[in-house]
């Protein structure tokens, strides 16, 4: 009997994040215009997590040492976050359950049912479609409800 996939409440990812204490990050980029160098900036200076980049292609992000593939961590980590194409997310799977990984989350945009359904029967946690550091800080109490709460912008005049 497979495992059906179903979206985890906001309370559960809440709970997830709670726990994780490590963060791989599958595709990190060195460019800072990519979404996922945004996203390490954050979980860099607003988490605890230790966070791991995994690019074959890369040595060095924001001062860290990158690793060419999830299996070259120093351990396995709780949590892989990935900004990959939708055709590598069923191999990007097979990579974190060969290294332990409790859970798989897929950043924006990437959406894949089989994927799920297999990490969930294979006992991971699984979010989709959601940004880790829009939900970190939605937690954290740093999101303002429209979105954002950066106190730079404002129409109030001074």
């Amino acid at each position: 009997m497979s495992a059906a996939w179903a979206p985890p409440s906001a309370q559960e990812r809440r709970a997830l994040l709670r726990r994780t204490r490590t963060v791989a990050i599958v595709g990190a980029s060195a460019k800072p215009s990519r979404a996922s160098y945004f996203v390490a900036t954050y979980l860099l200076s607003s988490t605890d997590f230790t966070l791991w980049f995994v690019n074959p292609s890369v040595t060095e992000i924001l001062g860290h040492p990158v690793y060419p593939s999830l299996a070259a961590l120093p351990e396995a980590p709780d949590l892989v976050d990935v900004f990959r194409k939708a055709s590598d997310l069923p191999e990007v799977l097979d990579e974190t359950l060969a290294v332990g990984a409790k859970a798989i989350w897929l950043q924006l945009g990437l959406w894949d049912g089989a994927v799920a359904e297999r990490a969930t029967a294979a006992g991971l946690d699984v979010v989709m479609d959601r940004c880790l550091k829009i939900e970190h800080a939605r937690f954290a109490g740093g999101l303002h409800l429209a979105g954002f709460d950066t106190g730079v912008i404002s129409a109030r005049r001074r």
